[in-house]
C-alpha cells in the first residue's frame, strides 16, 4: 500500500495545461513518473510508492494557451526580479552587476547556459509568486494540506520549492502527522531570499521542524543552485540526518535524479516493508 505523498518543485505548469487544465490529472501524470523515478533507486518489482503528488504549480501561474517558456521573464515585476537578484548574490554573481533589475535579470539568463538558464528562467517567478503573493500562498498552502490530510501519509517527500510548501503546510496544520518529512534539493535554508520570508519566521536566527513530524532527513545535491546551503541543520532545529549527494554535473536538480538516488533507500526502506 501507499504510504507518500509527494510534492512537487518548480516548473510543473506544463502538466497542467497537458491534462487540459486538470490539477486532478497533472497530479496523477506526476504520479506515475515519480513511482518510476523512485523506482530506479529502490530496484525490485514496480509498484505504486506514492498515493498522491500535492499540485500546485497552477495556483503559481496565470496563461492561457500554450506554454511559453519565455513567458515567466517577460511577466517578471519587481518584487520577481528582486527575488532573483538575491538568489544570484548566494551562487556569487550579483555583486557583478550594476544598472536596473530589469537588465541584470536579462544578463543572468543569457549568462547562465544549458540547464542553468531554463532554471532560472523558471525559478525565481514561481518562487517569487509564492512568497510575495499571500493569497497564492495561502492556496498552495491548503493544497499540499489538503492532500496530506486526505491521505494520511507516513512519508512526505518534498522537492525543491515544495519542500517550503510543505513545510509551511505542516507549520500550519499542526493536526497533520507524518513519520518522515524528506526534502530534497531543497532551498529552505537560503538567505535573504527564502529563510527570513518562512511562515512561521525563524526565531533568533533558527526555524524548526514542524510539530508533526517525527523525522526529518534532508539530501541535497552539493552542486545545487536550489538548495544554497545544501545543509540544513545550521539553520532548523531538527534535522535528524543531512546527507549531501553528488547527483550530476549538469542534471543537479531534477525530481527524476533525486528519488532515483540510492541514498534515499536506507531512510524509506522501513515504510515500504
Amino acid at each position: 500500500m501507499a504510504v507518500i505523498v509527494g510534492v512537487h518543485g518548480i516548473g510543473k505548469y506544463n502538466y497542467y495545461l497537458e491534462a487540459g487544465k486538470s490539477a486532478t490529472g497533472a497530479a496523477e501524470a506526476m504520479r506515475r513518473k515519480w513511482d518510476r523515478y523512485l523506482h530506479t533507486g529502490l530496484g525490485g518489482e514496480p509498484r505504486a510508492y506514492f498515493a498522491e503528488i500535492a499540485y500546485f504549480s497552477h495556483l503559481l501561474n496565470d496563461g492561457d494557451g500554450e506554454y511559453d517558456p519565455a513567458a515567466p521573464r517577460r511577466a517578471m515585476e519587481l518584487q520577481a526580479q528582486q527575488i532573483l537578484v538575491d538568489w544570484a548574490r548566494q551562487i556569487g554573481v550579483g555583486e557583478h552587476v550594476t544598472g536596473a533589475l530589469k537588465s541584470f535579470t536579462g544578463w543572468l539568463l543569457q549568462r547562465l547556459d544549458g540547464r542553468s538558464a531554463a532554471f532560472a528562467k523558471l525559478f525565481a517567478p514561481e518562487v517569487a509568486a509564492y512568497l510575495t503573493d499571500q493569497a497564492r500562498r495561502e492556496k498552495s498552502r491548503q493544497a499540499v494540506a489538503e492532500c496530506i490530510r486526505k491521505n494520511r501519509p507516513k512519508v512526505v517527500i518534498a522537492h525543491s520549492l515544495g519542500s517550503v510548501v510543505a513545510y509551511e503546510a505542516l507549520w500550519a496544520n499542526p493536526d497533520l502527522e507524518v513519520d518522515l518529512l524528506m526534502t530534497l534539493g531543497s532551498p529552505l535554508g537560503m538567505r535573504n531570499v527564502i529563510f527570513e520570508r518562512l511562515l512561521p519566521a525563524p526565531v533568533n536566527g533558527r526555524g524548526e521542524r514542524p510539530k508533526g513530524v517525527k523525522r526529518w532527513v534532508n539530501i541535497a545535491d552539493k552542486d545545487d543552485i536550489a538548495a544554497i546551503p545544501p545543509a540544513l541543520a545550521a539553520s532548523f532545529t531538527g534535522v535528524d540526518v543531512e546527507q549531501l549527494v553528488n547527483l550530476d554535473w549538469i542534471d543537479f536538480h531534477t525530481a527524476a535524479k533525486y528519488l532515483g538516488c540510492p541514498a534515499l533507500d536506507p531512510h524509506l526502506r522501513p515504510f515500504l516493508a
